[in-house]
């Protein structure tokens, strides 16, 4: 159980942070950007939350992924070390892309192919959760970016965070009155 009774240490003000194992990082380190990237996506879905209320099975689906996503977060503030640690390190798990896929599978469903890409927008919720996709894609490339450093990222991690920006498009065309008020590239429109 976490438990935080003061907010603000003044141990980063000399421009470090600590990560889960206790060893310090710089803020700018590319791990630290990493579950930096991860938390701004959970901001985004926070924000897509809001306007997915008035669908209560595409509501509780983000509030699920926004607790993975501090798992996430926690998984990658976390990485191998040869110390002990006390404790079981969090890690993403298989189950979780698992069920993952399964939502996505289950939205998917209900949508019917598309003819086009699609452009952002459409409804608030679809464009908030078209965002959180957007900024998940970028989290997904610092994580191989940082797995490509030679830094241990697990790979269900990836897979997860892989998977998610492909549900968060699917819920997108969910939220757009099922794909209806999708807005469709229309190639070379406007030359």
């Amino acid at each position: 159980m976490v438990k935080l009774n003061k907010i603000y240490t003044r141990t980063g003000d000399d421009g470090t942070t600590g990560l889960a194992n206790g060893e310090r990082r710089a803020k700018c380190h590319p791990r630290v950007d990493a579950y930096g990237e991860i938390d701004e996506a959970n901001s985004a879905i926070g924000l897509a939350r809001l306007a997915t209320s008035a669908i209560p099975e595409l509501h509780a689906m983000l509030e699920r992924i926004q607790n993975d996503l501090f798992d996430l977060g926690a998984d990658l503030a976390t990485p191998p070390s040869k110390k002990p640690l006390g404790y079981e390190a969090l890690r993403i798990v298989a189950s979780q892309v698992a069920r993952l896929e399964n939502e996505i599978d289950i939205l998917n469903a209900q949508l019917q192919p598309l003819t086009s890409f699609v452009l952002p927008g459409g409804s608030p919720a679809a464009a908030h959760l078209h965002l959180a996709r957007a900024i998940t894609r970028r989290a997904e490339r610092r994580m191989v970016a940082l797995a490509q450093e030679g830094e241990s990222i697990g790979e269900a991690a990836v897979q997860y965070v892989n998977r998610l920006s492909d549900f968060l498009f699917v819920a997108a065309r969910v939220a757009n009155d099922g794909g209806a008020g999708d807005i469709l590239w229309r190639p070379g429109q406007n030359r």
